[in-house]
């Protein structure tokens, strides 16, 4: 089993390959940009490092048709990579922001699944499986374009699966909660890493290795399971009722 991995320098996305790593036969592609910080994984399986920015549509095109003939016929694409920025109100965000998410979290994510999608068909078999979240079902104040994003990662799921009706090609969206240990809240914040510690305070989150394990259970399923969808929160966390703001 051949497995993709993008933004796997850090948090969900190192965990997801150090969990596939631990089953028998597994080859991983790890994606991301800081090269350094692929290399210090170090796992003990097959592993083809990909220096790689997302939101590059050609950069993307040309990692995925370079790939090494050992590497080249992806079984799991795990399209992680992506990131919240701000917290600000809508009519306050900074539009370079959101520029950055739907750069990374949209765009990205389309780019890969375009350049990885046509092997998978060709071959009848393979799983595409998307990191959403939960902020692409529950709105929140100041989640606006991330939730957006979410959504759109959500919905984008569903319709592969329509498209891809008639092939074995799985597709899946897992949704977590809050995760801590992970540089999500410091990327948030520009790097306020008091204001990031904040987020977790008092909270027994989600850890990585908890998102990872549903990702490998989506992947290890029987090859006619497809499961759609996970939504995954700590016990901590629950989706609130509707706010009124009354004058």
């Amino acid at each position: 089993m051949i497995v993709l991995v993008t933004g796997a320098s850090s948090g969900i996305g190192a965990a997801v390959a150090r969990r596939f790593a631990r089953e028998p036969g597994v080859k991983l592609v790890l994606a991301a940009r800081r090269a350094d910080r692929l290399e210090a994984l170090a796992l003990p399986v097959p592993t083809h490092l990909l220096p790689l920015d997302v939101r590059d549509r050609h950069a993307v095109r040309a990692a995925i048709e370079g790939l090494p003939a050992e590497f080249a016929d992806v079984d799991v694409l795990v399209n992680n990579a992506g990131l919240a920025l701000g917290l600000a109100p809508a009519q306050e965000a900074s539009l370079d922001d959101w520029d950055a998410m739907i750069d990374t979290n949209v765009r990205g994510l389309a780019y890969v699944t375009r350049a990885v999608l046509p092997g998978m068909v060709a071959r009848d078999r393979g799983h595409v499986i998307q990191l959403g979240s939960v902020a692409g079902t529950y709105p929140y104040p100041g989640g606006n374009v991330y939730g957006a994003t979410k959504a759109f990662v959500a919905q984008l799921s569903l319709d592969l699966r329509a498209d891809l009706l008639g092939t074995r090609v799985r597709v899946t969206s897992v949704e977590p909660g809050m995760v801590s240990g992970t540089e999500f809240s410091d990327v948030r914040f520009h790097g306020d890493s008091t204001r990031a510690a904040g987020v977790y305070e008092g909270v027994q989150a989600l850890t990585p290795e908890d998102v990872a394990e549903a990702i490998a259970w989506c992947a290890l399923q029987p090859a006619h399971v497809n499961v759609n969808r996970i939504e995954l929160m700590p016990v901590a966390q629950a989706f609130g009722p509707f706010a009124v703001r009354r004058t």
